[in-house]
């Protein structure tokens, strides 16, 4: 059975660290209605999807669209890992920043609006990766 390929983690994209850090130290950051008091919020979703978050809100959604969006975080973040994202930190607990950016990442996710970041292919041979690291070491193993 071929592996799943990893998940791609949310807080890994180009600001999100950091904004989750401030969020961290400033919970007003992680509040969708002090959104309009930290510009950099809509500039690094433009920097990652396309749009703002604002315009992320007012995209007309299709015929038969689940209203994801508005589920219960806990909901959200199993349906991210089933699309193939990470939207938890290193301790698993959701990202304070995940109520700014679910609409756009959904909206990006399904098509609707805005574009998902680009990452790179994973290189299963490439030096250094565990996994091919442990097949040659199984091949090494089979020819003794």
């Amino acid at each position: 059975m071929p592996a799943s390929p990893p998940l791609r983690r949310l807080i890994d994209l180009e600001g999100m660290a950091e904004l989750e850090r401030k969020a961290l130290m400033k919970p007003a950051y992680a509040d969708e209605a002090s959104r309009s008091e930290f510009p950099e919020i809509d500039e690094t979703a433009v920097k990652l999807f396309g749009l703002t978050l604002e315009q992320a809100d007012d995209t007309p959604r299709p015929a038969g669209w689940d209203r994801i969006e508005r589920k219960p975080i806990a909901q959200q973040v199993a349906a991210f890992e089933a699309e193939g994202w990470d939207v938890t930190d290193d301790k698993r607990r959701p990202l304070r920043m995940l109520g700014q950016f679910s609409t756009v990442l959904w909206l990006a996710l399904r098509g609707v609006a805005g574009t998902l970041p680009f990452a790179p292919p994973v290189d299963e041979d490439k030096p250094g990766d565990w996994g091919a690291s442990l097949a040659a070491e199984a091949a090494r193993f089979r020819k003794r």
